[in-house]
This record gives structure tokens, sequence and C-alpha cells, in this order.
């Protein structure tokens, strides 16, 4: 059973008797994509984990793409009655499109088991534990064997329109050069399942030597990775030419380790 943002008002903190909860099916997974609160937030959906796994994508208040401005929103690509709904309960009604974007990826929209969604954001919850990460939506159900504990919340990021799904990946890059300059590094993967645009992996003082990690949140799933492009620039023209190259990138999928 797959809950989709369960309602919060007149639900939320109600007897299991009057709400979904785990024990209505053998197996529910949640997706909560509208749960700040009600007063003031206008949140429609229910905060606390209610079912065997609870998906929070993007910390679960609110969803990207959601604070497009009215007029650009309510004239959607998907027309204007969709686009008015959307302005309406923009959040609310992400859940169901993640869910649909789901079943054509069946690999997409890992969720991370995680304490909250900062320290998900900050890194600390990856790669996937051992025994893998549930994907959040139709397919959630292939983790029903795996759960070990009562209640397991699970953090994800996704895009700002379809398709919604992002693969995450953890890039380490360490410098080589002479001296330190301002700028920034950017790296784009190219792989057996496609390529990424380019990600800022740091900004500001670039010291040669030091390392550099940055947790990216790719449009693609790149598969086997088979290249690495490497950008850095400083932003403005300096008389000395100062060159900076990458020693070592690492690149650790979150999925397989």
């Amino acid at each position: 059973l797959s809950g989709l943002d369960p309602a919060q008002p007149y639900f939320q903190g109600t007897p299991i008797e009057v709400r979904l909860d785990k024990s209505d099916a053998d197996f529910v997974d949640i997706i909560h994509t509208d749960s700040a609160p009600t007063i003031p937030n206008l949140g429609f959906g229910i905060s606390p984990a209610i079912g065997h796994i609870d998906f929070y994508p993007n910390g679960g208040k609110q969803m990207p793409g959601c604070g497009k401005n009215p007029v650009s929103q309510i004239v959607d690509l998907d027309g204007i009655w969709e686009g008015t709904r959307d302005f309406v309960a923009c959040n609310h009604l992400r859940s169901y499109k993640y869910y649909s974007d789901s079943i054509i990826y069946p690999d997409g929209f890992l969720g991370y088991p995680c304490a909250s969604y900062d320290l998900f954001q900050a890194g600390n919850c990856f790669p996937c534990p051992e025994e893998g990460c549930p994907n959040m939506g139709h397919y959630a159900d292939k983790f029903k064997d795996k759960i070990k504990t009562d209640f397991v919340k699970l953090y994800l990021n996704t895009g700002e329109a379809r398709d919604f799904p992002l693969w995450r990946y953890k890039v380490t890059v360490t410098l080589s050069g002479k001296s330190k300059v301002k700028g920034y590094v950017n790296v784009a993967l190219y792989g057996s399942g496609g390529n990424t645009r380019q990600y800022q992996i740091t900004k500001g003082t670039l010291k040669p030597d030091n390392t550099y990690i940055a947790y990216i949140d790719a449009e693609v799933n790149v598969g086997e990775v088979t290249k690495v492009k490497f950008l850095w620039n400083n932003n403005w023209v300096n008389p000395t030419f100062p060159k900076l190259g990458a020693a070592t990138i690492t690149v650790e999928a979150g999925r397989n380790r």
C-alpha cells in the first residue's frame, strides 16, 4: 500500500484506526512531499513516519520547482488545468508525479536511510548500506524483506520538473599546481549510461594538494564511469597565468558504493 502524501489536517496525531498506518497492509510505503505544519504553512501532508518505510524527498516539506511564480506555473507545459492545480497544491501533488516517474525509472529515486535531511545533505548517510537502498515509488516493495527496524526514514533529492529522478555521487578532487588561486572547480561525469552536466565541486581559495569533496545529484544514471571532465576558472584575468590541475578524482556511486 503506497501513501502519496497522506493528509495532515484532521489525521495527524489521531489513533491508527483513523489514519493510514503500517498495520493496514503487509507493506506500507509513504511519500511525504508537503509535511510542513498546516498552520501557518498550509501543509497538506502528514509529517511523522507512519509506514514500514517513509520517503522524504527534498526533506519532505518544499519541493523544487514549486516556488515558480504563479503565472509560469498556471500556464504549465501540462496545460492550464494542471498548472492551476499545481499553483494551489504543488508540493502535495508532487507525490503522484514522483510515483508515476518511478514506474519508468526502476533504478531511480534511491532513498538513503538517515536521521535527518540536513545530515543527508551533508553526506553523512552516503553511500547506501550493505543491503542497499529502497527505490521510492512503484518499486519500493522490492525492499520489504530487508527492513530491520520499526520506522525507516529515507531521504533523497529530485529534479525541479519531469524527469524527476536524480542519482547521487560523491566526487573527491585533489588539486595539483604550484600556487593557490581563487576560483571554482567543476566536474562532469561521462559513463556507459550517459553524461552529466558540469557540477561545482568547490569555490573560493583553491590550494594545490588540498582535497575537496562534493555530493552531486546527477540528472542521469552514469552507469560505469568512463571519463571525468575537470574544469577550473579563476573568474578574472591573472597576469601570472596560474596553472591548476587535478592530481586525482574519485567518483563513488551511492547505489553500489
